[in-house]
């Protein structure tokens, strides 16, 4: 088997810390947001929801995208998955985009008009517009299946690339896709997002009522947005604007697309800013994580024993003194 180049390796490594640190935080998350939904199914949480359930989603089609790079970045799998994982993958980033942007506009009308939003702040409305966002995003990625995906690289051995390498033909359909892609999946998303937020910011910091606790809070649930979405998401979206311009795909598009990646792992921190359930939720874990490793035997002996040795070397320095 040939040596795995890189790239392949960078995308393994990053792809298994992605699973490692998203997976248990957002199913944290999942449980704290479906506890909080029973007791009151407010907008906000119909939203984050839907934000974890998006991140669980792109987690449980990682192990395709491992043994893909594993492979050489070949596509060893039945042909049919290619597209179904990639419709899911996209998806799932796009979708994810989107209920942060509807967070956003949930915390900002909450504030300017609060009165005037509370008639129509109903957990129905909030269960409709996830499901246009989940149809916005799916219709969208759905180009993975109008688009030719697979292209035989070595027919010997019936080897295939998945949604990559594409023709000149496929081009000129595909990159118009990406373009509009671009604009309405993200470019309009973070306008919105950063309108709402600078907004939800300033009447949040002129509110003399409000605490300075919360205050912080709100700022770093803000920061954080942004920084999922400069950090995450902007590279890989400014490759449809620079291929969309050169008329062909970046070398560098799958290293950007990579960065999406770290959004299940940036996203439990936008959940923790979020919802005191989630905060509570951690502490209670971490609490219930502590008495498990303290009455954990070897970690008492552990302690028993660096307690005895800090006692043993305080006792040779008195000594010596």
């Amino acid at each position: 088997m040939a040596e795995l180049l890189l790239s392949d390796k960078l995308h393994i490594m990053v792809y298994v810390v992605a699973i490692v640190t998203g997976l248990p935080f957002n199913l944290l998350a999942l449980y704290a947001f479906l506890g909080r939904a029973k007791r009151k199914a407010a907008p906000d949480v119909i939203f984050l929801i839907n934000l974890t359930i998006s991140d669980l989603a792109f987690l449980l089609f990682l192990p395709f995208k491992i043994l893909e790079s594993a492979k050489g970045s070949m596509w060893t799998l039945p042909a049919f998955l290619c597209p179904l994982s990639s419709l899911f993958y996209f998806s799932a980033v796009y979708g994810s985009i989107l209920f942060l942007t509807a967070v956003s506009v949930e915390r900002y009308l909450g504030v300017a008009f609060p009165i005037q939003y509370n008639l129509y702040r109903k957990p129905m409305y909030a269960l409709l517009v996830s499901f246009l966002l989940w149809v916005c995003a799916f219709s969208h990625c759905s180009i993975v299946y109008i688009v030719e995906y697979q292209k035989v690289t070595n027919s010997s051995r019936n080897q295939t690339v998945c949604y990559s390498n594409f023709t000149h033909s496929q081009l000129v359909v595909l990159l118009p896709l990406r373009l509009e892609l671009g604009i309405v999946l993200f470019c309009l998303p973070f306008l919105i997002t950063t309108f709402c937020y600078g907004n939800f910011i300033r009447i949040l910091l002129s509110s003399p009522h409000i605490s300075y606790g919360k205050k912080q809070r709100a700022v770093g649930l803000v920061l954080a947005t942004l920084l999922v979405f400069l950090i995450c998401f902007a590279p890989y979206n400014i490759s449809h604007f620079v291929g969309f311009i050169q008329q062909s795909s970046p070398p560098w598009r799958t290293d950007a697309l990579l960065l999406s990646t770290f959004n299940t792992s940036l996203d439990p921190i936008i959940f923790y800013f979020s919802s005191s359930a989630v905060k509570q939720t951690c502490k209670t874990c971490l609490s219930s994580l502590s008495r498990e490793l303290s009455s954990f035997k070897p970690f008492q002996i552990l302690l028993s024993f660096l307690r005895k040795r800090n006692e043993a070397l305080r006792a040779d320095s008195f000594h010596q003194t």
